[in-house]
């Protein structure tokens, strides 16, 4: 059953005046709504009781809306009720607004170089502080009963190229879960909500460990910290690549934007479209 939000309270649906045709549907002291109103918001797909239940639905509504702006109205003083320029200034930014969104969508150069990343690290080192602990690592978690451990235990170690097959292999086959993008940098709170490492103190945890295996009472898991970076110092640009990415393009826009309003208003200058009294 469909229930009409606020849009209700729009003033096309404010009638002072009875009309003298109409099928008049409810009515609030002296404001009515009639049934042409409500078939033009009802889906067409409604039929029979469904249709029903939406009329009354919405005239429950609509009633509802209007006594309390009534009651709005006689509570309020006359300037709390003057929204005249509320309005206007809503409407100017809207329309502001789309214009603005369409000059981007039509105008943004959305090409971000490698260059122009890196550039703007090393440039910024400050703004890049890590917050948390990050970690590159590969993990794997499987069943106990699950074959070839001792195998597994030498493939998640293993720094050679030619144990890397064999051990996604092994992971599509057994593993319930498991990482193996060891360039990829994850924040360590990550790790530890799929590994039940316990530890008061991440920071001395990641320095002094690199293989880790643990058990449960299901299942095994092995982790190899291939590299980590410790909160407050400065996050590595792989691990910023994306941020960064969306920094510049949001400075282009507001570049962009900017240039937009300087061009129109000089324009309207030099036409003499624009008068500033002093």
């Amino acid at each position: 059953m469909l229930v009409i939000t606020l849009t209700f309270s729009q003033c096309k649906y404010f009638k002072k005046n009875k009309k003298q045709d109409g099928i008049e549907l409810a009515r609030v002291y002296d404001s009515y709504l009639y049934l042409e109103e409500v078939l033009e918001q009802m889906p067409q797909k409604l039929r029979g009781k469904d249709s029903a239940n939406f009329v009354q639905n919405f005239a429950e509504t609509w009633a509802k809306q209007q006594v309390v702006l009534l009651h709005a109205e006689k509570n309020l003083d006359d300037d709390q009720k003057d929204v005249e320029h509320d309005l206007e200034s809503y409407r100017n930014a809207l329309i502001t607004y789309a214009f603005e969104k369409e000059l981007v969508n039509q105008k943004l150069d959305t090409s971000v170089s490698n260059t122009e990343i890196e550039a703007y690290y090393n440039k910024n080192p400050q703004n890049f502080e890590l917050k948390d602990n990050i970690i590159k690592v590969i993990y794997i978690k499987v069943k106990k009963n699950a074959p070839k451990i001792n195998k597994l235990k030498e493939w998640y170690k293993s720094e050679k190229q030619v144990d890397k097959k064999p051990l996604e292999d092994y992971c599509h086959q057994f593993a319930e879960n498991y990482f193996l993008e060891e360039d990829a940098w994850l924040l360590f709170d990550d790790l530890l909500k799929e590994i039940p490492i316990e530890t008061y103190d991440k920071e001395q945890y990641l320095k002094n460990n690199r293989f880790i295996e643990l058990t449960d009472s299901a299942h095994l898991y092995f982790v190899n910290i291939k590299g980590f970076k410790i909160k407050d110092s400065v996050s590595p640009l792989s691990f910023e690549r994306d941020n960064i990415r969306n920094i510049i393009l949001n400075k282009r826009k507001l570049t962009l934007i900017e240039s937009m309003k300087t061009d129109v208003y000089n324009e309207a200058l030099n036409k003499n479209e624009i008068e500033i009294k002093k």
